[in-house]
């Protein structure tokens, strides 16, 4: 049995060629790396880092594509909604243009004095049912002629107007709105020829009796 010589300290061999030191700095423990990246580590993160702005270009352009796509579809609904509007416009119009010639004659009948019993009650929900459709009448004498909204059928002189005017109305006209679906057939009457000059001149001999005067004075 082997005896430990007291006061020595059992080193670790040493390999041939090496000094002491180097076998000291052999047994020394090595840094463990804190607070440095492993170079895997930093390639992970840049992988990341790309693939995440990747993804936001996707998302960016997904984004735009439904806004688009928003924006098509609200077009599409006002053009549908236009065009509902505008096909129920023309085919209650086409309706009423059919009923015009019966309205007329329920016009002709009240102005006659033969709208009575129940001629007279269906006469009157027609015109009622009309009415709620949007249909108007108009024309009516006295007015200025409007050419836009009036159909001349009968022309004369007249000197006691300073206009062509609607001196009598021989068929009413009806509109929807602002559609005009039959302009009013009304008989005009002009100014007289040679009444404007008329008038003219005595405005003027009056205007000049006044600056003058009276004479004598």
């Amino acid at each position: 049995m082997t005896e430990e010589t007291p006061g020595f300290e059992e080193k670790p061999d040493v390999p041939s060629g090496a000094t002491p030191d180097d076998a000291e700095a052999k047994a020394a423990p090595q840094p463990n790396g804190e607070g440095a990246a492993p170079a895997g580590d930093v390639t992970a993160d840049a992988g990341l880092i790309a693939q995440l702005d990747q993804v936001r270009t996707a998302l960016g352009e997904r984004t735009a594509d439904l806004q688009r796509l928003q924006a098509e579809y609200q077009n599409y609904r006002r053009r549908v909604e236009r065009d509902r509007i505008t096909v129920r416009e023309i085919a209650i119009a086409n309706l009423l243009t059919e009923l015009l010639p019966v309205l007329d004659d329920i016009g002709r009948a009240r102005e006659h004095g033969e709208l009575v019993g129940g001629f007279k009650s269906v006469a009157e929900s027609l015109e009622t049912v009309a009415a709620k459709m949007g249909l108007q009448q108009f024309g009516k004498e006295g007015e200025p002629f409007d050419p836009t909204i009036h159909e001349a059928l009968m022309h004369s002189y007249a000197p006691d107007v300073t206009e062509t005017t609607c001196v009598a109305i021989l068929q009413p006209g009806y509109r929807i709105g602002e559609r005009t679906i039959r302009p009013a057939r009304v008989a005009v009457a002009e100014p007289q020829p040679g009444a404007q000059t008329v008038k003219g001149e005595d405005a003027a001999e009056a205007g000049e009796e006044k600056d003058n005067g009276p004479e004598g004075a």
